[in-house]
């Protein structure tokens, strides 16, 4: 049996959710205050001046500070069901019908939300790997729950839930440097670009 990883946001989506959802949960108050503040922040994270992690840090402190728990979940329903559809990748979605049919086992590993990410993976039987945000009394702190589930924290949480060596093959696919600890734990890996069959050439 084949372990498949697959990264979230711009894998088998078109683009990064993060700021999608942001923008659903946070009420508009709050965003067009914070979005003011943060600018500089996000344009130096543009411009790769500031890593993923701290933007993604000061995003979630300044957006989902005292949020309550209920009205966070409520929002992270409503996006898994009126927003991810409309935004998957079809070679990405082929690709998991390919693993699916194998019998393979199949994870997602991904810096984003467990709050959305964890009602997709249901729907489609699929592992899940993820970031969370931490509660408190029904609240939310503003601070991670844990390590942000990227770069290094991606390949040690996959070998924490999986022993690799129990599988016959590793196959990882990602888009961007924060993926690369996870292709580097595959024997086969893509790196924005998509097999089209057995056979195929992987990247590595």
């Amino acid at each position: 049996m084949i372990l498949a990883l697959f990264d979230f946001d711009g894998t088998i989506t078109t683009r990064e959710m993060m700021p999608d959802f942001v923008r659903m949960a946070v009420p508009r108050a709050r965003l067009r205050l914070w979005g003011t503040l943060l600018a500089p922040w996000v344009f130096g994270y543009k411009a790769g001046w500031v890593s993923g992690s701290n933007i993604r840090g000061k995003i979630v402190r300044a957006g989902f500070s005292r949020m309550p728990e209920a009205d966070y979940r409520a929002a992270g329903e409503r996006f898994a069901r009126d927003v991810l559809p409309r935004v998957l990748r079809p070679e990405a979605m082929a690709r998991i019908a390919w693993h699916k049919a194998r019998g393979d086992a199949i994870a997602v590993v991904s810096g984003g939300f467990d709050v959305y990410l964890s009602h997709w993976c249901r729907a489609q039987g699929i592992d899940l790997l993820c970031s969370k945000l931490e509660v408190v009394d029904g609240v939310l702190t503003g601070r991670f729950d844990g390590a942000q589930c990227v770069r290094e924290e991606k390949a040690r949480r996959v070998r924490e839930r999986y022993v690799l060596r129990e599988f016959s093959a590793v196959h990882a696919y990602g888009d961007t440097a924060e993926d690369a600890e996870l292709l580097a734990l595959a024997d086969e890996s893509w790196f924005r670009v998509w097999p089209t069959g057995e056979g195929e050439s992987p990247v590595n």
